[in-house]
């Protein structure tokens, strides 16, 4: 529950510091006198957004620090969750600069506003005046039916599975989209794969075959050449074996008298046998080189088909086309078992589904079975509230598609009058009316809400006399399992508190200022007695007030 509020620098508040405890704590004062200032400064630790316009000194920073009693509650995972120290108590502090940036600490650690809202929208709920018209809202009234039926386990187990649902169908979604993108493409992967393929390439062909062409192209050219140098070196007229030949007879006769002569010979012979093995190898390959014309014309025709398939790819040989044919081949397998990722997804979609039509099943057959008993206990609080003659049916509406919350709509539809047809709470429920609605429901789930504390903000707006005192007995009841704080105008309310505080304005020579007083039991007689009867207290007033407090 709320322990303390410190609000310093805030609209008309200078500085405030208030204590609060249990039971149930009520908030009076003259109109203008700044009760909304307190649910403005609260509502900030609450993660509303502000700017500087909310200083009352321009020069110095807001500060609004709230301080809750937070044990058995369980909110142990969600610190965890957000890597926050866990106390009995925590402190929530909000600050707003002079340039209008915001700051948020939870027991003086940095948090950003969605984590600061998190958390303490499981410990207070404040109800103003203008949250009545969420009666309305069709969300707003599931959610009191859910509360009221004890659907918070099946439901939070049911939301997690919808998260992770939605994901699997976005995922499906994807997956489909690039499927068909893959499958518009598979004819064009499937072309230039084929077509590639079917050329067979093979590493290093390209420059094997235009070796062989330049060969055959220069066939005639190269055996000329051979034969030329076949002929001077071994032909039948004299040429220059038999010329080497001669040489080393010549020199073998004079060995006998000239023996320095041997070393030549030897080089001689070396020589001799060196040509005779080039004479034979050209001769040789002469003989074999022939022109070849449906090789050259074959030849022709493979480098043409890589040349082409080159230009085509933009490639510069044919390890590229190879690697580009086998991408290609992982494409149109992709495809194929992309079908197969894909057509496992929706399996997977249609499982999540079946399970959650389940759960959300479970939830519809609550909600039907929890209408009845809560038509019934909103009228029995609304008949003491002053309106013997209303009706209040909750309508669920299930439907065949899956939402967040399940399959269902809720429709409260309500009437004031004796026999009046029911309607949606909306077209026929006047101000009034509203605030007594809102007030039996909020009664009816506080219990189930498990909140250690609960505000309300002139709740009472549009009733008087005996309903507001049936009123203030269903806030005391209410008060009894949790903390209430009730800001009101009516002394009927305002007596049945356990604590009574008083905003009022106080003038300086400089300023006007806010302030809270805790009230002592002479001062609550005077409160209650100026409320009854205006400025001016009357005898009649004080003793009138004096048997409302008892």
């Amino acid at each position: 529950m709320l322990k303390r509020l410190q609000i310093r620098n805030y609209a008309l508040i200078r500085e405030l510091d208030v204590e609060f405890t249990s039971g149930l704590t009520i908030i009076t004062g003259e109109t203008g006198a700044g009760k909304s200032i307190l649910i403005g400064a609260l509502s900030l630790i609450l993660g509303q957004r502000a700017d500087s316009g909310v200083l009352k000194d321009k020069e110095n920073k807001c500060i609004v620090e709230g301080v809750f009693e937070v044990e058995g509650y369980g909110l142990e995972s969600l610190f965890a969750d957000n890597d926050l120290d866990y106390d009995h108590q925590v402190i929530f502090r909000r600050e707003i600069a002079p340039n209008g940036k915001s700051r948020a600490f939870v027991n003086d650690t940095p948090v950003n506003l969605k984590t600061l809202e998190e958390l303490v929208i499981r410990l207070i709920d404040i109800h103003s005046q203008h949250q009545s018209l969420e009666l309305g809202n069709r969300m707003f009234q599931l959610m009191v039916l859910d509360n009221y039926a004890g659907n918070k386990p099946v439901l939070s187990a049911y939301q997690s599975k919808y998260k992770l649902y939605k994901s699997l169908v976005a995922e499906l979604s994807r997956a489909e989209e690039h499927a068909s993108q893959l499958r518009q493409e598979l004819d064009y992967f499937q072309f230039q794969f084929e077509q590639l393929s079917k050329a067979n390439l093979k590493p290093g062909e390209q420059e094997t075959l235009e070796h062989e062409l330049s060969l055959l192209t220069h066939a005639e050219e190269i055996k000329t050449a051979l034969l030329s140098v076949a002929n001077l070196l071994g032909g039948e007229e004299t040429n220059t074996l038999s010329r080497v030949k001669e040489s080393m007879n010549v020199l073998t006769k004079i060995l006998k008298f000239y023996p320095e002569a041997s070393p030549l010979v030897e080089r001689l012979n070396s020589i001799y046998l060196e040509i005779s093995d080039i004479y034979s190898e050209t001769e040789y390959s002469s003989e074999k080189m022939e022109v070849d014309p449906l090789r050259i014309t074959h030849l022709n025709e493979r480098l043409d088909l890589i040349y082409s398939l080159q230009q085509k790819h933009h490639v510069a040989n044919e390890e590229e086309l190879i690697a580009l044919r086998d991408d290609f081949e992982l494409k149109v397998n992709s495809v194929f078992s992309n079908d197969e990722a894909v057509e496992n997804l929706r399996n997977s979609v249609r499982e999540r589904e079946d399970e959650l039509m389940k759960i959300a099943g479970q939830l519809s057959l609550a909600r039907i079975a929890a209408t009845v008993p809560i038509g019934q206990r909103v009228e029995a609080q609304l008949v003491q509230l002053g309106m013997p003659n209303s009706r209040f049916r909750a309508e669920v509406t299930t439907g065949l598609s899956l939402s967040p919350n399940g399959r269902d709509e809720v429709n409260f539809l309500f009437t004031a009058n004796k026999n009046g047809e029911l309607s949606e709470i909306s077209k026929v429920a006047s101000g009034g009316e509203l605030s007594r609605l809102m007030l039996s429901i909020k009664a009816l789930i506080s219990k189930s809400k498990a909140l250690p504390t609960i505000l309300f903000d002139e709740i009472d707006s549009g009733i008087s006399g005996e309903t507001a005192d049936k009123m203030g007995n269903i806030l005391k009841d209410i008060s009894r399992d949790m903390q209430v704080i009730n800001i009101t105008h009516l002394p009927q309310i305002a007596a049945k508190g356990d604590h009574h505080f008083l905003v009022y304005k106080e003038d300086t020579e400089t300023e006007t200022i806010t302030r809270l007083k805790l009230l002592s039991p002479d001062e609550r007689v005077s409160e209650l007695a100026k409320m009854l009867s205006g400025e001016t207290i009357t005898d009649a007033a004080r003793l009138n007030a004096t048997e409302l407090l008892k």
